[in-house]
């Protein structure tokens, strides 16, 4: 299994499909805020911003997989992925223990160097409640579906890292 990772980690069709799956769910979310009109809360927006970070390790990963350049995308795509994980965990528990000393900032904190709700609010900015339920689909929140994917994204990039061991006892056996 490894060793198919290892092969598609090397490929540019697989390091696209990462990409196709990322611009889904950013399409996927852009709908549901602008047609649907699901206020995004504040973790919405961070995980959007995770979804990017894959997406962008997978841009990098997508312009030579078969040199080097995938060790350095491989690393991005598992801390987003992770971050991710993080923020829906935080999200999924903030909906299902409402508190008053439990909650999301009430505005999106971006670096000053990198300010993307004042670039492009229509995708950053931030306006909708963490503790309500938006929508659901086959019986399970965003939320929820939030916590599958960047759990099935974190796998996958943990099995593509693992799998690069395969050429290092390839380089150390030559």
């Amino acid at each position: 299994m490894l060793r198919f990772f290892n092969i598609c980690s090397k490929t540019r069709k697989c390091w696209i499909l990462l990409i196709f799956t990322v611009v889904i769910l950013e399409l996927v979310a852009l709908y549901l805020q602008h047609i649907v009109l699901i206020k995004p809360c504040v973790l919405c927006i961070y995980q959007r911003c995770a979804l990017w970070g894959i997406g962008i390790a997978g841009l990098v990963a997508t312009i030579a997989p078969f040199t080097l350049l995938r060790f350095f995308a491989i690393p991005i795509w598992i801390y987003s992925a992770w971050k991710g994980l993080v923020l829906a965990k935080e999200y999924i528990n903030i909906q299902l223990h409402p508190s008053p000393f439990s909650m999301c900032d009430l505005f999106v904190q971006f670096p000053n160097w990198l300010p993307l709700n004042k670039w492009w609010p229509s995708m950053f900015d931030a306006n909708g409640d963490c503790t309500e339920y938006k929508w659901y689909f086959l019986s399970l929140e965003i939320s929820q579906w939030m916590l599958i994917i960047f759990a099935s994204y974190l796998i996958v990039a943990i099995l593509v890292s693992l799998s690069q061991i395969i050429d290092i006892q390839k380089y150390n056996n030559k």
